[in-house]
């Protein structure tokens, strides 16, 4: 580890913080500054920034960048399903348990080691430690996700997700008979004030839109396919909960009186974006995993 202080010339006084920061340290990528911004590497005049923050002149930035060692990061053959793969992008199936990509203390098992064994190239705008990707789910999350091969690939596919392009459907099993067939969630999203470990609705957070269809009613339980609009940290556990039907099995956000299923039953079922090179628009779908089959089983046969 070593520690970085820059101080804010006027050339790029009034630039977002990330932006700022890639045009003084051409080596630094404005995706691996988010990174760190997020993971709270940064401070600026010795307080934590926002990541929307704009520098200021004569600002004293100070970055703890994670030491060489740290990005040691192996091939290891974990028999990923590869649902798609051409010479610019590609689609996995990352499996419910599984960690996306490899962070200090937790450098093996994880999907970027799968990927770096199986896929080749892959990108490296997000750094050593996020070869390829593009966006995450969560380790407990089961379902699709995009690879850039490609840093143009990357760039294009980030830039469908900031303009809301990409076609992202999760199925959720929720507690709760929700009433009515569907509905959107409009509430921003930010971290809690009171636990740094969670994501919040907070009235200054970022802007955050899910879409939500019934599928299945049960005694105690819906299923729901959610489609995102935006892709906010824990953006469906969170918006469910804040409308009174939190996921099952949901360690963070659900009840304490949950199924024990070894986290939240959410599933990302369905990817689909205009591919970077051809223009073309694919899409791709995945089954829901057995655990999750065996649980809606369950609880038809008790119907």
């Amino acid at each position: 580890m070593t520690v970085e202080t820059i101080q804010i010339t006027e050339e790029v006084a009034g630039e977002r913080l990330d932006k700022a920061l890639a045009m003084l340290q051409t080596e630094w990528s404005r995706t691996l500054v988010s990174s760190w911004i997020e993971d709270g590497r940064i401070t600026i005049n010795g307080n934590v920034p926002k990541a929307k923050y704009k520098v200021k002149l004569l600002d004293q930035i100070v970055v703890d960048v994670p030491a060489e060692e740290d990005f040691t990061i192996l091939p290891q053959d974990l028999q990923l399903h590869i649902v798609y793969e051409d010479d610019d992008v590609a689609v996995v199936y990352k499996p419910k348990g599984m960690v996306v990509h490899p962070a200090p203390g937790h450098l093996s098992d994880t999907l970027v080691n799968g990927l770096l064994h199986q896929v080749s190239p892959l990108s490296d705008l997000n750094g050593e430690l996020r070869p390829g990707i593009v966006h995450r789910i969560d380790k407990d999350t089961s379902g699709l996700l995009m690879i850039a091969k490609t840093n143009v690939a990357h760039e294009n596919l980030v830039q469908q997700l900031v303009d809301k392009t990409v076609t992202r459907k999760y199925k959720a099993l929720v507690h709760g008979r929700i009433a009515h067939d569907k509905g959107t969630i409009d509430a921003p999203i930010a971290r809690d004030t009171r636990d740094r470990q969670k994501q919040a609705v907070v009235d200054n957070g970022k802007h955050a839109v899910t879409h939500f269809n019934v599928l299945e009613r049960f005694e105690e339980y819906t299923l729901v396919e959610c489609q995102l609009e935006t892709g906010r940290t824990h953006q469906i556990r969170v918006h469910m909960n804040y409308i009174g039907f939190p996921l099952v099995g949901d360690p963070k956000y659900g009840p304490k009186k949950t199924m024990d299923v070894g986290g939240q039953v959410l599933h990302a079922g369905v990817i689909g974006f205009v591919h970077p090179i051809t223009n073309q628009y694919i899409q791709f779908e995945a089954p829901l995993p057995k655990d999750f089959e065996e649980i809606l089983q369950q609880l038809r046969n008790e119907g």
